[in-house]
């Protein structure tokens, strides 16, 4: 049985940011999509264009000297619309470690993401991390 076309979507997407392929990223996403980072610190909110997408994304790898590691662990598609990513991250970052599970709640619409909502296993230690 072939994966959904969303399951492949977010994987590939997974695959792209893993290699540093942010063109082809970018080319996956709405021009009006929307990252949604939980927490209280100065990389969480609402990073709603592609242009601040792709700034948070450069954040990710700039705060953390390159540490920043993210492992798809498994896609869960509703085949209409929505798909969720379970995910392992871990990064370094002014003498502090993360090593943690989180998840990305994703809209599709015309095979484009339109709307990420992150989520991570515990808010306080992320906040504590990138705070």
């Amino acid at each position: 049985m072939a994966e959904h076309p969303h399951a492949a979507l977010v994987r590939e997407g997974y695959a792209a940011f893993q290699r540093g392929d942010m063109e082809t990223l970018r080319g996956m996403m709405t021009g009006d999509c929307t990252h949604h980072v939980p927490g209280s610190h100065a990389l969480s909110g609402d990073h709603k264009g592609l242009d601040a997408i792709f700034d948070y994304y450069g954040r990710l790898g700039s705060e953390t000297g390159g540490s920043f590691r993210v492992e798809l662990k498994d896609v869960f598609v509703d085949g209409r619309g929505h798909a969720v990513s379970a995910h392992h991250f871990t990064a370094d970052r002014g003498g502090k470690h993360i090593d943690q599970n989180g998840c990305i709640v994703f809209r599709i619409v015309g095979e484009k993401i339109t709307d990420l909502d992150e989520c991570v296993a515990d808010i306080d230690v992320a906040d504590d991390f990138w705070g």
